[in-house]
């Protein structure tokens, strides 16, 4: 344990992970300003927060400072984010009296599952020696279009959008919105499962006594 964790800092010091523990800071702040209902000013948090995301990578893979530590907490920073920001919303939602937002609301616990689930998984395979896999294509689409419909949603979205005022979005156009958002966020969750599942059973063997099998 002693070993992996020590590995894990090694270069630790870099411009990504700092913008992924800005991401980590912005998520309080982005929750207490949503709760006090200055949701304007929650929208430029999440926009802030969600270009901290865009470059942390982006600086990583051009000035080669990708780490150890930058694997976990990139994901574990949009993680907290994606949980933070469905619950918010769900809490929002169930203030309405509007029947068909009341009942949209449960939709946003689909994100909400599916991060707590790769979360629990995540800190299952640490304990366990393993790193979770870096987020695939699936994963980056999905990231990407959760923030754009939920700034959209935040910013413009019926009884809730801080602009609502100069122009809001139809609900219809927001539950398709969301639906496609929940669909990919699935999609993403179940790309994970093989690159998991083959880690846990390499481990497994890995951990087994061979039989001598000499006679």
């Amino acid at each position: 344990m002693k070993e992996n964790l020590k590995s894990l800092f090694e270069g630790c010091w870099t411009v990504p992970n700092l913008l992924s523990l800005i991401r980590i800071l912005l998520i309080p702040v982005f929750g207490v300003l949503f709760y006090q209902g200055e949701i304007a000013w929650a929208v430029v948090v999440l926009v802030l927060s969600g270009l901290t995301d865009f470059f942390d990578g982006k600086i990583a893979r051009r000035f080669n400072q990708i780490s150890a530590l930058g694997k976990i907490l990139d994901p574990i920073a949009d993680k907290l984010t994606q949980i933070t920001i469905a619950v918010v919303i769900f809490l929002e939602f169930q203030k309405s009296t509007d029947p068909t937002i009341h009942w949209f609301k449960w939709v946003f616990l689909v994100f909400l599952f599916k991060e707590l689930l790769m979360v629990i998984v995540g800190a299952i395979m640490l304990a366990c020696g393993l790193r979770p896999g870096a987020a695939e294509i699936y994963g980056k689409v999905a990231t990407f279009v959760f923030y754009a419909v939920m700034v959209l949603v935040i910013a413009f979205g019926p009884e809730i959008g801080a602009l609502r005022a100069w122009f809001t979005l139809p609900t219809p156009a927001m539950v398709v919105l969301v639906i496609l958002s929940a669909v990919l966020t699935v999609v993403a969750l179940l790309s994970y499962v093989p690159a998991t599942f083959r880690q846990f059973k390499e481990k497994k063997q890995n951990s087994t006594p061979k039989k001598d099998t000499e006679e």
